[in-house]
């Protein structure tokens, strides 16, 4: 309800609302599954609740970005494979297996796309992302419309700091299997067993790789700061 000065009471600075941006029907949308887990808001949409699927996208937007972003070096890229994964969840959605957890089988799809991408040399989606969510529903939207977030995608700000160029020039000259091991170890956090049931690869095989990322991250970095101050 517009407050007496005739500014908008969601647009206020204290939290009282959605954030600039965002229309308060969305905000109210995000807020109703704020405090589900991946898992439930998943199974919402299962049952027929689209809006939990954007608040999935929201959730997963910054994070899943950056690592697309690091994984691939181009931003453009990271977009497309960004929202053909999400693409792949909207389809497997009713194959997800309630017992797993979320993050990992996300990251799996994502990076498998980005392995694709990068093998084929060719920025092709794999599916139109203007396909109908239901296919005997005529007023069931399209998947593109599932995408739509209150905030645009994430900013050069991180990008724009030297010690974040330096890393990321150091990531992307790492070879493929090394990078994506230190991504979802360092940047992402992800335990042994995760990063294994990921990448699809042994559990010893992630911690001799892993070993092997970092000594090869630590010796870049070294030769990077040195030409740096060499300068």
């Amino acid at each position: 309800m517009p407050e007496p000065n005739g500014k908008d009471h969601a647009h206020r600075p204290d939290g009282g609302g959605p954030p600039p941006g965002a229309t308060a029907e969305r905000y109210h949308r995000m807020d109703r599954f704020a405090g589900k887990t991946d898992e439930e808001l998943l199974a919402f949409y299962r049952g027929g609740e689209r809006a939990s699927f954007s608040s999935l996208v929201e959730r997963y937007r910054r994070e899943l970005f950056h690592f697309l972003v690091r994984f691939l070096g181009d931003r453009a890229a990271a977009e497309d494979i960004f929202q053909e994964t999400f693409l792949q969840v909207h389809q497997s959605a009713d194959q997800f297996d309630p017992q797993r957890r979320f993050r990992p089988w996300l990251f799996t799809i994502a990076a498998n796309k980005a392995r694709d991408l990068m093998r084929s040399q060719a920025r092709r989606p794999t599916n139109p992302l203007q396909a109908t969510i239901s296919p005997n529903d005529e007023e069931g939207g399209q998947f593109i419309d599932l995408m739509e977030a209150n905030q645009p995608m994430p900013g050069e700000a991180m990008e724009r700091e030297e010690l974040q160029k330096v890393v990321q020039t150091t990531v992307e000259g790492m070879p493929e299997h090394l990078r994506e091991i230190l991504l979802l170890s360092y940047f992402h956090q992800f335990p042994y067993k995760e990063i294994s049931d990921i990448l699809g690869i042994p559990l010893g095989t992630v911690k001799s790789r892993l070993h092997a990322a970092v000594a090869y991250f630590a010796d870049r970095w070294k030769n990077q700061n040195r030409g740096n101050n060499g300068a």
